[in-house]
């Protein structure tokens, strides 16, 4: 039998661990390889943060950014290459339609903050009723947008991941409270402090991929 060296031994267990070689004998791989502590779980999530920020600037590239993001985030569980590159190709594959998704996107949010505005002035009756329309549209909006990024495929495509959001939400009830958690948080955090916009960006990604974890291993 061999005997590595303690440099061949570093070596081996820091390949083991980033997930470039081969599992160290013994040791058990779990269904997420690529998590090797908190905090570098934290740093890929707030890098995840700004490449989401930065796709997203135009604002109609929100759910290509957000489709991107949860990929990214995805390839760093199972201990896959992570790059930038590889983030661009998934965030132009999710964008050759997903534009018109941005852009239907933005144009209802636009109208229920509107909605919202106008209900806050008083100019109009009923505002409390205008109101609670409002925010239970920002809620619907988020919520398909959030299960769509989650569910969409480059082989499926935008159509096929929005027609399913209402038979995935209904299945788990649960989760779609967790994920308008989240996009609460980027609201709240935003308004709060404009620069938390990119770290709750990258917790709101992390939401989008571990929501669908959550019932694959209730279903196992």
């Amino acid at each position: 039998m061999t005997t590595l060296s303690r440099r061949e031994q570093r070596t081996a267990r820091r390949r083991d661990l980033d997930g470039s070689g081969p599992a160290l004998p013994g040791r058990v791989i779990g269904r997420h390889p690529g998590v090797v502590g908190g905090f570098a779980l934290l740093g890929e999530v707030l890098l995840t943060g700004v490449l989401v920020t930065v796709a997203s600037l135009p604002l109609v590239t929100l759910p290509a950014a957000l489709v991107a993001g949860s990929a990214h985030l995805r390839r760093y569980l199972r201990a896959e290459s992570t790059s930038v590159g590889a983030f661009v190709a998934d965030y132009l594959g999710a964008l050759r339609r997903g534009w018109a998704v941005g852009l239907a996107t933005l144009l209802a949010v636009g109208v229920l903050l509107l909605d919202l505005d106008l209900a806050a002035s008083g100019a109009l009756p009923g505002g409390q009723f205008i109101a609670i329309v409002g925010w239970a549209g920002l809620a619907a909006v988020a919520l398909a947008l959030g299960t769509a990024a989650a569910d969409w495929s480059a082989r499926t495509g935008w159509r096929v991941a929005l027609r399913r959001t209402p038979r995935i939400v209904r299945r788990d009830p649960v989760g779609a409270l967790y994920l308008l958690a989240a996009f609460g948080l980027v609201g709240v955090c935003t308004w709060a402090l404009a620069p938390l916009l990119v770290p709750a960006l990258g917790c709101l990604v992390l939401a989008i991929v571990a929501i669908p974890e959550r019932r694959a291993s209730r279903a196992a």
